[in-house]
């Protein structure tokens, strides 16, 4: 589903595809995701959505954000909001969907193809304009997880669906333990 000489953006909702990732029990290598569509198409960009907490004086994130940003990644980026749910749990809000929406509207007109990173049927009424303007895409994340981490309606509008577990020899590793943050805690909606 990709030509060679077509040129290629990725959008990568970082915190849905990491617990995607995470619910197929692996951990994604963000240098062999990069080469593996470098191998696809012609590359462009490949921006990486997430919410950092600011005020904190060290983020478990902040590593991944600052490898990603020095290796060919376009960081966008916001700060958290930050509460203590109904059982006194912390909790971390941070929905990036309007900057990825944007982000891949201006970019669409000099674009054959997107591939998306995420699950969410927010995205639905993207793909729908994207595909309007005659661009393909395709949307990476997992009907194999319990419950399934993509939207019937996104999987349904996108021209292609990649299962992101038969990505898992190609762009995983194994899960690194004891990683001190959370990031199912992080809530987009």
């Amino acid at each position: 589903m990709f030509y060679k000489d077509e040129r290629l953006a990725l959008f990568i909702d970082g915190s849905n595809l990491y617990a995607a990732a995470k619910a197929l029990g692996f951990d994604i290598d963000y240098k062999l995701l990069r080469s593996e569509f470098m191998r696809r198409g012609k590359l462009l960009r490949a921006f990486y959505y997430t919410a950092l907490l600011e005020n904190d004086e060290y983020s478990p994130i902040r590593p991944l954000v600052d490898w990603l940003n020095y290796n060919g990644f376009t960081m966008v980026t916001k700060p958290a909001k930050e509460y203590t749910d109904s059982q006194g749990r912390r909790k971390v809000k941070g929905n990036m969907d309007i900057e990825l929406a944007v982000d891949a509207m201006e970019l669409a007109p000099r674009i054959d193809h997107i591939v998306l990173f995420s699950g969410d049927g927010d995205f639905r009424p993207l793909i729908e304009s994207l595909q309007r303007q005659g661009v393909r895409v395709s949307v990476v994340s997992t009907i194999r997880s319990q419950p399934p981490m993509i939207s019937d309606e996104l999987r349904r509008q996108a021209d292609n669906f990649i299962e992101l577990e038969d990505l898992k020899d190609v762009i995983g590793r194994p899960p690194r333990e004891g990683q001190a943050f959370n990031r199912d805690e992080v809530m987009t909606q």
